[in-house]
């Protein structure tokens, strides 16, 4: 009788539990950087989360926050008012007037926020 292809079966991973321990390094081998500690460190910093609060505004991020107030206004303004026409004439400008403001405003957060960092000497003031 012919012998029927079957696959190759890999190992059976696991123990009683049912949890599956890795294997360990099986690929290049570390360089000098990995095994003193350093890339360690420098991973770990990079898997930190980030304070939204610590990085600088953008222009993309004030655009946003305009859009999300100026569509607020444009409804309110069309359901309270019943002015849809004037409503929509001047949403160009309160987009362009919110996106400015918000810019400005999460500048001078974050520069007061960084001047309150270098004074307290790294740490952030408790909320």
């Amino acid at each position: 009788m012919a012998q029927t292809k079957r696959k190759r079966q890999t190992k059976h991973r696991g123990n009683a539990a049912g949890v599956v321990e890795s294997r360990g390094r099986t690929g290049r081998k570390p360089t000098a950087a990995e095994k003193s500690g350093k890339g360690k460190d420098a991973a770990r910093a990079k898997g930190k989360p980030v304070d939204k609060r610590d990085l600088p505004p953008t222009w993309r991020g004030a655009f946003v926050k305009g859009m999300f107030a100026g569509v607020a206004l444009l409804l309110v303004v069309i359901i309270v008012l019943h002015q849809a026409n004037q409503a929509i004439g001047l949403f160009p400008v309160l987009i362009a007037f919110y996106t400015v403001v918000s810019y400005y405003t999460d500048k001078w957060m974050y520069d007061r926020r960084q001047r309150k960092q270098r004074q307290g000497g790294g740490k952030a003031a408790p909320r």
